[in-house]
């Protein structure tokens, strides 16, 4: 016999009840807790890989292109505004395909050509998708904006299973980020209006970032192939002849074990 508290809970034919006001204002908390954590594992990855590129650049190049690395995950009411402004469903599948930008990470490199070879050093890591590439330093931005965009996917591991997380990724140059950091201050100051003589001279002010990064860049080449290059050809290090001193003394110990061993043979 059906439980007449049920029955009347759910009227024959009739709509399951709604789900209370606080039983979604917790699955909400806990459902934006657990895509603030997704993301904040999937830059961590991110940042793991940065710093394991940054070592095999100094220990095997002997230099090292990346000068600053930043990150960044919204917080659980940042999303919640976007979701709301963008007007996405507020669930995690909804919201997983919608925001793009929940976590952030910065790399800030010394020379433009460098900024492509981090780029491209991150993106062919087989456990990286690459989702989408934009290329405002070949093609800035009508103000002067310059950086490379990227959109990653980076499989977070958690105790339930892989979990597909979405990263952006940019990439720029110290006077690229220099310029952007002091464009976001202003906009932000002036609350989005500001003055045209302002906006004129950002855009100037871009132009002479973009001809700094270019003349760095053609020293940075002269110098390199003037001397850097050719002093990792030129005399042996402190560390080089320690392991050919130790490579010589291995080849005459197996040397002198082989002889012993073919007296014992005779």
């Amino acid at each position: 016999m059906a439980d007449p508290a049920q029955a009347s809970a759910h009227p024959a034919g009739g709509e399951p009840p709604k789900e209370t006001d606080l039983a979604f204002a917790r699955r909400m908390r806990k459902d934006f807790q657990r895509i603030q954590m997704e993301h904040e594992f999937a830059v961590d990855e991110v940042l793991t890989k940065v710093s394991i590129l940054r070592k095999e650049f100094l220990h095997l190049h002997r230099y090292n292109p990346i000068e600053h690395v930043g990150s960044r995950v919204k917080s659980p009411a940042s999303i919640l505004r976007k979701v709301a402004r963008l007007g996405i469903e507020p669930t995690p599948e909804a919201i997983r395909a919608g925001l793009h930008d929940i976590a952030g990470v910065r790399i800030t490199c010394s020379f433009i050509a460098d900024t492509y070879r981090v780029l491209d050093a991150l993106t062919s890591q087989t456990d990286v998708g690459v989702l989408l590439v934009k290329d405002y330093i070949a093609h800035p931005k009508p103000n002067g904006y310059k950086s490379l965009h990227a959109l990653i996917e980076i499989p977070v591991f958690l105790s339930t299973g892989p979990v597909p997380v979405t990263v952006e990724v940019q990439v720029r140059t110290i006077a690229m980020d220099f310029w952007a950091s002091l464009e976001h201050k202003i906009y932000y100051t002036y609350d989005g209006s500001v003055p045209a003589h302002i906006v004129a001279s950002l855009t100037e002010a871009a132009t002479l970032a973009d001809q700094l990064d270019q003349r760095m860049e053609e020293l940075h080449t002269e110098v390199r192939g003037a001397g850097w290059e050719r002093a990792e050809d030129s005399a042996p290090d402190a560390d080089e002849q320690m392991l050919m001193r130790a490579w010589e003394s291995a080849r005459a110990d197996a040397e002198g074990d082989g002889a012993k061993g073919a007296g014992s043979a005779g």
